[in-house]
């Protein structure tokens, strides 16, 4: 797992890039981050599959904010990011992470 941000100096805008080790994806064959920054919609597009079997996928979140979200695995398993900048309960009983845009 990895997130990595990068912050625009054009627009208030940080690019963050989400990427899932195939290992974590144990063989999954759709994945997709879901957070505040897409209304948790499971319509959301899916991340890309490398050719390492790794998913990744690159999203501009607006900067000064945080943002909750969790990868959705073939639609019924939720995963952490063990990268993420901290983790909050959800009303699940559950964790959320957290990615924080400020710079």
């Amino acid at each position: 797992m990895s997130i990595k941000k990068q912050f625009l100096k054009s627009k208030p805008v940080c690019k963050v890039v989400f990427r899932l080790d195939a290992t974590e994806a144990n063989g999954a064959k759709k994945v997709q981050v879901l957070g505040d920054f897409n209304n948790w919609d499971q319509a959301a597009e899916p991340l890309t599959q490398l050719k390492s079997n790794d998913f990744s996928t690159t999203l501009e979140l607006e900067s000064g904010k945080e943002y909750q979200f969790r990868y959705l695995i073939d639609g019924s398993s939720w995963k952490n990011d063990s990268e993420a900048d901290r983790f909050v309960a959800n009303e699940f009983g559950t964790e959320n992470c957290v990615i924080s845009t400020q710079a």
